[in-house]
């Protein structure tokens, strides 16, 4: 909380992510070992004037190449002009100040007639502490309908979808319709910006249209009122909003990033999260890289970070991601057919 500035710095206490801290106690880096490399949880967790003290240290520390994955502009220009690390933007963030995000919505009609939609239809989104949210079926149940919907098996890392029961510094701002909960927001602080992350927007099955943008627009102006100056909705994948002068994806990076977003839409829908994101107009999209100590970014690098996400099995995932789908499919497939009979 006193040096946390990445947008991701509170996510080094997930479960399952490993800590390393300086032999001054003033710095932290949260990291998952795989495939034979130690991937980062976006940077070390310092001061600025200590970042490259800190690096020396820890990298001396690490028997395994490490790689930082969801670096922001403080990492990235610290390494920028050291040719022993490859950089390579992965995608990009929308940002926008407190403020921005209300004149933003006072001023669009289409999303406040979404946030009126759920209004209209009952819809309440209130704080809760997290006495009221541990333990709780309700949310749990809400959560479960969201993670069935994904493409994927439930993913960790840096989206770690289990928080419910430690919430920590962390905000929830639930969204109920005639006392049942059908949505939440988790909010996460990026201290040293005044800033917070929002790193979950759950809806159930049953939430009306606009719950989501309810949700978002209570939880920020309830940070801001408290003195909150930045928010971001993090990461979207392969978004290729925040360009960078000086540095260029490998070609077979670029392949790769091409095909997934031609045919990986029933694993991770980027197009759609992207238009999602940017239909609040954010201030600007800053650029999200991953960075490694080696020369050229390497396709085995790229796999330890898709391991670090998925527990270690990649390509397990993907095929359960295909069996789901196909599952879904079917069910779609057979209401279209119950419904022509």
């Amino acid at each position: 909380m006193r040096h946390g500035w990445n947008t991701t710095c509170y996510q080094v206490l997930n479960p399952g992510i490993e800590r390393w801290f300086s032999q001054r106690g003033d710095a932290i880096v949260g990291y998952v070992t795989a495939k034979g490399r130690r991937v980062v949880a976006g940077a070390p967790i310092c001061s600025r004037e200590r970042l490259d003290e800190v690096l020396v240290e820890w990298e001396k520390a690490a028997p395994l190449r490490p790689c930082y994955f969801g670096a922001e502009e403080r990492l990235y220009s610290a390494l920028r002009e050291d040719p022993a690390y490859s950089k390579v933007v992965l995608g990009a963030q929308p940002v926008w100040t407190t403020e921005s995000w209300i004149v933003q919505i006072q001023g669009n009609a289409s999303l406040r007639y979404q946030i009126q939609r759920a209004l209209h239809k009952d819809v309440r989104v209130s704080e809760w502490p997290a006495e009221r949210v541990r333990n709780n079926s309700n949310l749990r149940a809400v959560l479960g309908e969201w993670l069935h919907t994904r493409g994927l098996p439930p993913m960790h890392f840096l989206v770690e979808p289990e928080t419910l029961d430690w919430l920590g510094d962390r905000r929830l701002f639930v969204a109920e319709q005639r006392g049942q909960a059908v949505g939440f927001v988790t909010m996460s602080p990026v201290p040293m910006r005044k800033g917070w992350l929002t790193e979950q927007f759950v809806r159930g099955q049953g939430a009306p249209n606009g719950t989501i943008e309810l949700m978002l627009d209570t939880a920020i102006r309830a940070v801001a009122a408290q003195g909150g100056q930045m928010v971001t909705m993090g990461i979207v994948p392969l978004s290729q909003r925040a360009s960078v002068d000086g540095v260029q994806n490998p070609g077979w990076l670029r392949g790769v990033t091409a095909w997934m977003r031609a045919h990986g839409r029933r694993f991770y829908n980027f197009d759609g999260l992207d238009t999602f994101k940017s239909k609040f107009h954010p201030d600007y999209w800053e650029p999200i890289y991953v960075i490694s100590r080696e020369a050229q970014f390497s396709p085995r690098t790229l796999y330890a970070i898709a391991s670090a996400f998925t527990s270690g099995h990649p390509m397990v995932a993907v095929v359960k991601g295909l069996g789901r789908a196909v599952r879904q499919e079917a069910a779609w497939l057979g209401h279209s057919r119950h419904s022509h009979s």
